[in-house]
């Protein structure tokens, strides 16, 4: 099946599978469960390939080459945003240490009351068993494979005319 992705397929469902999980990560927000600043910082891949793989689904008509080369660099940032969600996932299950500005540790001095305090290292909801995180990474890893997909492909050998 990924065979057939062509560039202007795979960007059309890179852009609607990276809109879905962007806008289900704001519907969580606004249904009470406050980001983390690593959850944030995940959501960063997203707010570039929306915009970019809807641009390269219109041009890849014109331009089918570029469109596989903007593929590539599709793979590579969703490749980089899966790893970023497993590397976060990891710290909600104790795995290794997350950065210290994620505990929700306030010793350091008073804390920002503007701000909620989200610690990165506590799930606020997992579903299935696994966080939102980890549902970043599995997302994010499915749409490096299509956007790979996408970029490889090779078209048509025949030429018709």
């Amino acid at each position: 099946m990924l065979e057939r992705l062509d560039p202007q397929k795979a960007s059309l469902a890179i852009f609607v599978g990276a809109t879905a999980t962007i806008v289900g990560a704001w519907i969580f927000q606004f249904a009470g469960y406050d980001p983390c600043h690593l959850c944030l910082m995940q959501r960063w891949a997203y707010y570039f390939t929306v915009p970019f793989s809807l641009l390269l689904s219109l041009s890849a008509g014109k331009n089918p080459k570029g469109a596989g080369r903007g593929l590539y660099i599709l793979a590579l940032v969703m490749l980089g945003s899966a790893i970023f969600g497993a590397y976060h996932a990891g710290v909600e299950w104790g795995w290794w240490a997350g950065p210290d500005t994620c505990s929700g540790d306030i010793s350091g001095g008073l804390p920002d009351l503007s701000k909620p305090v989200v610690a990165c290292n506590e799930a606020a909801i997992r579903i299935f068993g696994i966080s939102l995180a980890g549902w970043n990474a599995i997302v994010s890893a499915v749409l490096a494979v299509i956007a790979l997909a996408g970029a490889r492909h090779q078209g048509s050998s025949s030429v018709s005319q």
